[in-house]
């Protein structure tokens, strides 16, 4: 499991969180939610191991995270940033095919792959399965023949995402059995329809694939209606954490955002809360 102990983030003289503890279990997607320059992108980065907390810890399976080779962390985590982008003009299956990397090396039970022909073929057959999921996941399958250059923002956000599914369905159960999907803001250029798509893949992928999710957003009735436990940052720090009906509320929404709101139970969604500005 990724757990975060008292973790702090300082840059020069400011201080952009502080005493965070959060454990990411299997089979539930977390939402972190905040105001601008709250620390969610901070917290992700320091959760994903691109940034060194200056104060705390962080342990992957009970293990410093620093202490993880970048190939061997790839191999179970993966990561989705703010507005990812590629230079080239790439075919989208190239794009989505670069999930594969960090699993080159090792067969599904993390063994060195061999040369065995029903060995490979059985592997290949098991590749195209999970990336014949991905696509649907993803919503991807029209665009996998096309070049990712020639897409709008939203078709290339969508195809990330299928990257990085990729990524971490090919991470074999027994070799990895803990995998981590780390997303930053994935909603942010799509439209409702793929968004609502977006976070129910995530969902799924959590609860029928044991995968632990970090997802930020900031539509709160989006994080209410997916997540199945909130993170709410104020300031750099833990303002409330439980599950959605337990954190947004009239009271902490006041706090956080300096907004009045109302909460009501979801008609859709029972036990969801539907937020009303």
């Amino acid at each position: 499991m990724l757990q975060a102990h008292g973790i702090a983030v300082q840059r020069g003289e400011r201080q952009i969180l502080s005493d965070i503890d959060l454990s990411l279990p299997a089979g539930q997607v977390i939402g972190v939610l905040g105001a601008n320059g709250a620390g969610k992108s901070t917290l992700l980065a320091a959760l994903a191991g691109e940034l060194s907390p200056s104060a705390g810890r962080i342990t992957l399976n009970g293990r410093p995270l620093s202490a993880w080779p970048a190939a061997e962390l790839a191999s179970c985590r993966a990561v989705l940033p703010q507005s990812p982008s590629l230079q080239f003009d790439l075919p989208v299956a190239t794009v989505i095919g670069m999930g594969a990397y960090p699993h080159a090396r090792y067969t599904r039970t993390g063994a060195p792959r061999t040369d065995s022909r029903d060995t490979a073929q059985a592997a290949i057959a098991e590749d195209q399965r999970i990336l014949q999921r991905v696509l649907a996941l993803a919503d991807v399958q029209d665009l996998y023949e096309r070049r990712y250059r020639r897409l709008s923002g939203g078709e290339q956000q969508r195809v990330h995402l299928a990257r990085v599914l990729y990524q971490l369905l090919l991470a074999r159960q027994g070799y990895n059995e803990y995998r981590v999907l780390m997303l930053d803001e994935p909603t942010a250029s799509l439209d409702p329809r793929h968004q609502l798509h977006l976070l129910s893949a995530v969902h799924t992928l959590a609860h029928e694939e044991n995968v632990a999710a970090l997802v930020i957003v900031h539509d709160l009735n989006l994080a209410a209606g997916c997540c199945d436990r909130l993170l709410l940052l104020g300031q750099g720090r833990v303002a409330a954490c439980g599950t959605p009906a337990q954190v947004l509320t009239p009271d902490t929404l006041r706090q956080v955002y300096g907004v009045e709101a109302t909460v009501l139970p979801h008609p859709n969604q029972p036990g969801r809360p539907l937020v009303v500005f």
